[in-house]
């Protein structure tokens, strides 16, 4: 069963948040970087995504409007066919990083 952690800074958030999700498990060497930036691009989301040096995470920093993103993370739990999520950890922000697009960072 996929566990989700929810930290909220706030209880009711409205307009552009910032979401930062660690998502672990079997995620590297399985395309999921690229599938998470195809998401955020089709949700109209900004940010990056990049593996984690553990191996069997990787990180989400992303920004945009609250349903967007909740959309999003309802995909970091499934990913791509050769992935198995494990769990995520997810937090929320009000303290936006004005991204300008969604990337892959190496």
């Amino acid at each position: 069963m996929l566990y989700v952690s929810d930290h909220i800074c706030e209880d009711r958030m409205e307009g552009n948040v910032h979401l930062t999700a660690k998502v672990y498990g079997r995620v590297q060497g399985v395309c999921f970087r690229y599938f998470v930036q195809s998401k955020a691009i089709e949700l109209g989301v900004r940010g990056y995504v990049q593996n984690l040096r553990s191996g069997n995470a990787l990180e989400v920093q992303a920004e945009g409007n609250r349903n967007k993103l909740e959309s999003l993370i309802t995909e970091l739990q499934t990913g791509p066919p050769d992935a198995a999520v494990d769990h995520l950890e997810i937090s929320w922000s009000n303290k936006l990083k004005q991204f300008r697009e969604f990337t892959i960072q190496y």
